[in-house]
């Protein structure tokens, strides 16, 4: 057993053994004198969602949610959904996290509902030697065996900087979604606080976890839109807008996703 503390006052760590034992080894530069506490972090790096439902509560310490996971639906109006959806290899959303001074993110699965078939994404229904069907997916005739290498293949296009677009847009708009259903719940979070039915301890951690999330959704919100602002200025972004917008009257750029 080892007591908890974070940043630079943890002493050691778990490490695994060549015979697969967990044992209890000093921090690199970290030395105790007699009788002083031996102590481990919980994870400086958690996320404050994480923190709280691995320990139950979040560390007085932690100034920033740090990340946070939101998922992503393909729209009912994508002819290629139930396709999209059978070959997808990732979980269906994106991580926003907290990188240096701003925000980042990651997410495979994104990259499906910014390519389409016009662009060049396309599915076949083939049939294995054991006479089994499968869905093999193929951009501009090329077999895409892992559709996490689907990015890969857009980054090599020339509208790329259409593609980054298509997912700065939809992933700022998850967010605003996210800050809207916030705010949404902010009244019946404050009247179930004024029954008072819940344990002060979980009212606390539950409110701080909205708070730290709400700051870093709003960051993130912010970086999408500076984002997006670089990425209009693209000459080949406003020529495809310009053409799209040419022989689509009814678009504009506000729902270039």
């Amino acid at each position: 057993m080892a007591n908890h503390a974070s940043g630079d006052s943890t002493s050691a760590l778990y490490e695994t053994d060549s015979d697969g034992n967990a044992i209890l080894v000093f921090q690199d530069g970290k030395a105790l004198a007699p009788n002083d506490e031996v102590t481990i972090t919980y994870g400086d790096e958690k996320g404050a969602c994480e923190m709280l439902f691995s320990y139950g509560f979040i560390e007085s310490t932690v100034g920033s949610a740090r990340e946070l996971f939101l998922d992503l639906h393909i729209p009912d109006d994508d002819p290629l959904k139930l396709a999209k959806k059978a070959v997808a290899q990732s979980a269906p959303g994106f991580r926003l996290f907290l990188h240096d001074d701003s925000t980042d993110w990651e997410s495979s699965f994104i990259w499906l509902l910014c390519a389409n078939e016009e662009d060049g994404l396309d599915f076949e229904l083939l049939q294995n030697n054991d006479g089994e069907r499968e869905l093999q997916a193929s951009w501009k005739d090329e077999e895409i065996t892992d559709m996490s290498n689907l990015v890969t293949l857009l980054k090599q296009e020339a509208l790329w900087d259409v593609f980054e677009l298509r997912a700065t847009t939809v992933l700022q708009r998850r967010v605003e979604q996210q800050l809207l259903r916030l705010e949404g719940s902010r009244n019946s979070v404050n009247e179930l606080l004024i029954i008072g039915e819940i344990d002060n301890d979980i009212r606390e951690n539950a409110m701080r976890l909205r708070d730290l999330e709400e700051i870093l959704l709003l960051h993130a919100y912010g970086d999408f839109e500076t984002k997006k602002c670089q990425l209009l200025e693209s000459p080949v972004v406003q020529q495809y807008l310009g053409t799209t917008m040419t022989e689509n009257p009814g678009v504009s750029e506000d729902d270039f996703s």
